[in-house]
């Protein structure tokens, strides 16, 4: 992959087309699952920014077949892209928090439907077993199989903050084994938790690389009503990111990166009718090309820092 200030990270795009010939749409599901963070296992209130639909707010219809959810959401999806295959990524709360049959079920249900090329599965880094392991791998021999790991930050202090409820030892272990199968990973990484500075970001970011995630989103702190977050907010504000922060903020961390760790995602969404800040990130173009325009201002790219 050629990497310039003129395209200047290592796409999704960029690599589902060299996996697959052609463009890949990933059709954001809801399995009817929930997490051992919201039901009484490990506690109760979930992750203080995770919405009411699981961070799936932009999912197919929760209670319906995968099979209804699919050709749902690839009617939505052909409003922006008319042709394509798919990857069915099952998105609400955590995916792989389930006994292995029904596990099993699901996904293979997704892989029977049609022009579906594999599953990407979002998941928490406690709750994917040796046996489920094992059966990703086995379906990684005949699909496209990804597993997406939340570790949201590496600094010990925000995860207590955030009542992420497992520590990164857990997560560094689960990417080992999941490494040792040869499965497809992301990592997911919150920018702008409350009191954390660039180095703590770039921390999280370091770490996931250095534990051998493949890829990784990079999202926005979204305080969404209704959460503890929200609350949180309200009674003591903190800062939240200002978009010119954000811009640069996501520039500076993918120089720094290596340049084979495929960025999948630099920005995130939000629903007008629940977010409450940062509400400038609504403009999702100006925020996408606000980046482009920064890695041309700067001569920038994926890598180009590495060494700094």
């Amino acid at each position: 992959m050629h990497l310039n200030s003129k395209h200047p990270f290592y796409s999704a795009n960029d690599y589902y087309r060299e996996l697959f010939g052609e463009k890949i749409i990933k059709l954001a599901i809801d399995g009817g699952f929930t997490c051992p963070n919201r039901d009484g296992t490990l506690s109760d209130k979930g992750c203080i920014f995770c919405s009411g639909k699981g961070s799936g707010d932009f999912a197919g219809t929760k209670n319906t077949s995968v099979t209804r959810q699919y050709y749902e959401m690839k009617e939505k999806m052909a409003k922006k892209w008319e042709h394509g295959r798919y990857i069915m990524y099952f998105q609400a709360f955590t995916n792989t928090y389930a006994p292995l049959d029904r596990l099993a079920k699901l996904y293979e249900e997704a892989l029977s439907l049609p022009d579906v090329v594999g599953i990407s599965i979002a998941t928490r880094p406690d709750c994917i077993t040796e046996e489920t392991a094992r059966y990703l791998a086995a379906l990684s021999e005949r699909t496209y199989v990804c597993v997406e790991l939340g570790l949201q930050t590496s600094n010990e202090k925000t995860a207590l903050l955030i009542n992420r409820c497992f520590e990164n030892k857990i997560y560094a272990n689960t990417m080992d084994m999941l490494n040792s199968y040869g499965i497809d990973t992301v990592t997911h990484i919150i920018l702008g938790l409350p009191d954390e500075a660039f180095e703590d970001m770039l921390s999280s970011v370091r770490f996931a690389v250095d534990s051998g995630t493949k890829g990784l989103k990079l999202q926005l702190l979204h305080i969404i009503k209704g959460t503890e977050l929200y609350s949180m907010y309200l009674e003591k504000p903190f800062h939240i990111m200002t978009f010119e922060e954000y811009v640069n903020t996501v520039v500076s961390i993918i120089e720094r990166l290596p340049s084979d760790i495929v960025i999948h995602r630099i920005t995130g969404d939000g629903k007008k009718e629940t977010l409450f800040e940062p509400l400038w990130s609504l403009d999702k173009r100006r925020v996408l090309n606000s980046i482009a325009k920064e890695f041309v201002k700067k001569a920038g790219f994926q890598g180009h820092l590495l060494l700094s």
